[in-house]
């Protein structure tokens, strides 16, 4: 291929360079042509724009609430700029900015719920969502998770676990605690077959029995509070 790749892809191009020439999908990429790479980072670009849209009409939005606004159309408001910021996180480009930007926002809209919190229990939920919220958008610096969320995913039927043996340690370690136990060991259990059949001597793709064994690990983590409840 002559066309470069992006220095910062999008979702659609981060899975492309995933399955070029790697076996262990069910359907790799090979010999990709230039139009193959033209194709998916048009789609990225397309969902860049659409996203820049839906955020400048979010941030209009926001800055016409009036005082005495309806709860219900702060929340959903909220909502959208939840969905708006894990959108981000699997963009083409620097997306930095207009995540600083969709924090802000949130952080006024809380504040608006924060003064309107009448009892311990609505603050206890305030807080409880404040917490998981900043859980979730640490997770999302790992553009891994955002692709694994978005509804329109790129990682296919059958793709899940070759993606997790081919992806970087930290990808694997903020992707692992999507799934419950049930889940990962599922993942496990296929992986293990997976590599006896492509790669039963670890030696076409190293980096696979590691991220194995570090979906083992983080198994072996849940179990024990699994057997305390």
């Amino acid at each position: 291929m002559r066309i470069p790749f992006s220095e910062q892809p999008g979702r659609q191009e981060r899975h492309f360079r995933r399955k070029l020439d790697n076996e262990l999908f069910p359907q790799p990429i090979r010999n990709p042509q230039d139009d193959d790479l033209l194709e998916v980072q048009r789609v990225d670009h397309e969902e860049l724009i659409g996203f820049l849209t839906d955020l400048r009409e979010t941030v209009q939005q926001a800055v016409a609430l009036k005082p005495n606004e309806e709860s219900q159309v702060i929340l959903d408001l909220k909502e959208r700029l939840d969905k708006l910021y894990e959108q981000s996180a699997g963009l083409a480009d620097e997306q930095s900015g207009n995540q600083e930007a969709i924090r802000q926002l949130i952080a006024v809209i809380m504040k608006t719920l924060w003064a309107a919190a009448t009892d311990p229990q609505a603050e206890s939920e305030l807080q409880q969502e404040t917490t998981a919220r900043a859980t979730h958008f640490e997770l999302l610096r790992e553009p891994l998770v955002a692709d694994l969320l978005h509804p329109a995913s790129p990682i296919g039927e059958g793709e899940l676990v070759p993606t997790l043996l081919s992806e970087s340690e930290a990808a694997v370690a903020a992707a692992v605690t999507l799934f419950d136990e049930d889940q990962l060991a599922l993942l496990i259990g296929q992986a293990h077959a997976l590599l006896d059949e492509k790669d039963p001597h670890a030696t076409r793709y190293p980096k696979a029995p590691l991220r194995l064994k570090q979906m083992e690990a983080a198994l072996a983590a849940l179990q024990p509070a699994h057997a305390v409840n």
